[in-house]
């Protein structure tokens, strides 16, 4: 995977792991659903890589196999035997314990194996998968459990890496055939709601599926903060720029304000275009008018900080947003929507369904918050054993961590304590911006 990548590892709690039959289902949903994302894009789409950091959607369809074939059939499954020699090779991501692997910036030149030839290479591992799911040891249970959330994290990049890459096409295509586009009402009013300070428990505990990063549970202590009831708007980033917001140097980090010296210029948000002194937003549902009550998407740190010091607020922390979103975590389904609703751009708080009794909207799904924290680990944090445990752990240094998911991200892979992570410039995630301030 790309830097979006977390390690993982099951959870510790065994009484949670899926049973067999649940597990199966679970597998063969999740595969499905994969290959469900390229129902609308053909063979040369599967192919693209508009830069160094996306990758092909055949290559994503690819490695997710590879993953299962490598860290379970492999072993697992007496006289496996492999679809293909060298695909150990060319989809292999970053695994170094594994072996060498292909060029990750040239992953657009594989035009061969062809995507039905991919496709058959999934119902190669999907059969074999099957067969071994059949009768479970433990150790298969838990990597397939990782095995079903590595592919989950890949199918929320394929259409982050679909969307940049069709961006570059001056049509501006749309990946979804049904054009479901609807203007957003007035957003409420920003506001912040406090919180006490005190002595916390963040991270996960035991209570199901988590990365290893996401581990172990410890108390942080907090000082009293505000967090805004809701995600900033298209509108309220309309007004930063037009008030030169991009201009005042005040307002940026130092490494922002050299990211920014080599932008093209007029400065906007990653999909913004400008024709005939109207805005535009281009989606997975193609080019639309910039709907100001929507939330401001594809952000990167150092404009999510930038506009933040704009508004006299700050970024908050990952363990202020843990603690502020973690009660909510049971019913999150209602409280924002993710890529199962197949609408992939987020909403208006009016467009979200249910209302919701909570003061803070927009936690989970709709997009990534940015946050102020570092990507570290926690107090006596240890990596899985094996070639597994390079899934998260070296990639700890110089991100930032992000939460909450985003309408792309599927829904039963996030929670709480969920440690998404990226660069500073990143620009092409799903990204969003929630203010805090100190008391």
């Amino acid at each position: 995977m790309s830097s979006f990548v977390s390690s993982s590892v099951a959870s510790s709690d065994s009484d949670t792991i899926a049973s067999q039959p649940t597990l199966l289902t679970r597998y063969l949903q999740t595969r499905q659903f994969s290959e469900s994302l390229i129902q609308n894009l053909s063979p040369e789409d599967c192919g693209l890589q508009a830069m160094d950091d996306t990758s092909p959607p055949k290559w994503h369809l690819a490695h997710t196999t590879w993953f299962f074939e490598t860290f379970i059939l492999k072993n697992q499954l007496p006289n496996y035997v492999c679809f293909h020699p060298q695909f150990e090779y060319l989809f292999n991501s970053y695994y170094n314990a594994i072996g060498e692997q292909y060029q990750r910036p040239q992953r657009h030149l594989l035009s061969r194996p062809s995507l039905e030839e991919v496709l058959s290479y999934r119902a190669h591992v999907d059969a074999a998968m099957c067969a071994l799911l059949e009768d479970q040891s433990q150790d298969i249970s838990n990597l397939t459990e990782l095995g079903i959330n590595h592919e989950q994290q890949h199918q929320e990049l394929l259409l982050m890496d679909i969307k940049y890459s069709f961006f570059q096409n001056p049509l501006y295509p749309a990946v979804q055939s049904k054009d479901i586009w609807q203007f957003a009402n007035e957003a409420p009013p920003l506001a912040f709601e406090s919180f006490e300070g005190g002595l916390f428990t963040i991270g996960a505990k035991g209570d199901g599926f988590c990365y290893d990063n996401e581990t172990p549970s410890h108390d942080v202590y907090l000082q009293p903060f505000k967090l805004a009831n809701r995600l900033l708007t298209n509108g309220e980033f309309l007004a930063f720029i037009e008030e030169g917001g991009y201009s005042n140097s005040a307002l940026w980090l130092s490494d922002g304000w050299a990211w920014l010296q080599d932008q093209p210029k007029p400065l906007k948000p990653m999909y913004w275009l400008q024709q005939e002194n109207q805005w535009f937003e281009f989606t997975l549902q193609g080019l639309k008018p910039l709907d100001l009550n929507r939330p401001v998407a594809h952000l990167n740190y150092y404009e999510a900080d930038a506009v933040a010091r704009w508004m006299d607020a700050r970024l908050p922390t990952e363990q202020e947003w843990e603690v502020a979103a973690s009660w909510q975590t049971k019913n999150m389904h209602e409280l924002g929507h993710f890529s199962d609703s197949q609408q992939w751009h987020p909403r208006g708080l009016d467009q979200q369904g249910p209302a919701q009794q909570s003061p803070l909207h927009q936690l989970y799904g709709e997009l990534w918050e940015w946050t102020a924290s570092n990507y570290n680990a926690y107090p006596g944090y240890e990596p899985a054993a094996g070639a597994v445990g390079e899934y998260n752990g070296k990639f700890m240094c110089n991100q930032m961590v992000l939460r909450g998911g985003a309408c792309v991200t599927p829904y039963g892979h996030i929670r709480s304590s969920y440690r998404n992570f990226f660069y500073p410039k990143d620009r092409w995630p799903f990204t969003g911006v929630r203010l805090a301030k100190s008391v």
